[in-house]
């Protein structure tokens, strides 16, 4: 009975910390998002303050960096201490910020510092700001099988169809191109939900080195996730870098990255490899396939892009 417990709540513990993570990056995804479309407007403003109630402070600057001040008592002067981090990333924001209330504070410090009033939230409100009385409301009626029938069509992909061969052609290859960026942009979530699960443990463990080419070089870093720096064949032998999921995803496939995360911590810590996977070490066998994989990377400058933007189409 108490091993079952322990499975159950072993179960439950793991479901609920996979969750957390898929909220952090869901929620750290929209809030980039909403930072870059109002990039410019931000700017020009020359910043905000978004809370100053004392003791909680929040700003952002122009260059979309934020501001938080914390304040602390110190047993051992007696005395409150306040500290002032900087925080640069969305990601880092969210952990320490609820998303709805970041939300409501860029809306509040937009409207006050336009000099407007509160926005109304509750039903009478809105009918006051509105001008309407109570008596000329009226309800609507609604079908909740309709409603749950619409929201299903809704997620439903559209069939599409065409006239002649040209036509279709021409709306295949569209939507193989949507369902590409579809692709990517998967990909970048499952590299972003993986660095917000790991970063406790990356932090540890420090740095660690995925790949290091003539080409190209990838690495875990400890604070800040993959990190990585390629040479693609169109750029004269200059390097770019890599620092986001979204750049990431033109030239690696998720599923390699995790591969070859694995065995680069299995070759530094030989003790966490499964025991028929570290037999195989030294073999003849493996140590040639090794050598045709070395061969197959080097014949590919800079983990040439999947899908032709990075590097060449179809490598």
């Amino acid at each position: 009975m108490d091993t079952s417990r322990n499975d159950l709540l072993g179960e439950l513990a793991s479901d609920a910390a996979l969750e957390r993570s898929d909220f952090l990056v869901q929620s750290t995804e929209q809030l980039r998002r909403f930072l870059d479309a109002n990039r410019e407007r931000i700017s020009d403003l020359g910043g905000l303050t978004l809370i100053d109630e004392d003791p909680d402070y929040l700003s952002v600057a122009p260059d979309i960096t934020f501001r938080s001040r914390t304040r602390e008592f110190d047993d051992a002067s007696g005395q409150w201490v306040s500290e002032t981090e900087v925080i640069e990333s969305p990601a880092e924001l969210i952990e320490l910020y609820n998303p709805a209330d970041i939300y409501a504070a860029f809306a509040e410090a937009a409207r006050a510092a336009a000099g407007l009033g509160t926005e109304p939230t509750a039903t009478d409100d809105l009918l006051e700001t509105a001008s309407i009385a109570p008596d000329e409301t009226f309800a609507a009626a609604t079908d909740p099988y309709a409603a749950a029938a619409d929201e299903w069509a809704a997620t439903q992909p559209p069939v599409l169809d065409a006239n002649d061969d040209e036509t279709a052609a021409r709306r295949l290859y569209d939507l193989a191109l949507e369902f590409q960026e579809r692709s990517q942009r998967s990909e970048s979530r499952l590299l972003d939900q993986f660095e917000v699960s790991a970063s406790n443990l990356t932090s540890r463990l420090g740095d660690l080195i995925i790949v290091d080419d003539d080409d190209e070089r990838l690495t875990l870093t400890a604070n800040d996730g993959f990190r990585a720096e390629v040479v693609p064949e169109d750029a004269a032998g200059e390097w770019r870098q890599l620092t986001t999921p979204e750049e990431l995803v033109e030239y690696y496939d998720p599923t390699d990255v995790f591969g070859d995360l694995a065995d680069s911590l299995a070759e530094a810590w030989p003790s966490v490899a499964p025991e028929e996977l570290a037999a195989t070490d030294g073999s003849g066998a493996d140590e040639s396939e090794g050598s045709d994989s070395d061969e197959d990377d080097e014949s590919e400058p800079g983990g040439p892009s999947r899908n032709g933007r990075g590097g060449q189409p179809g490598e």
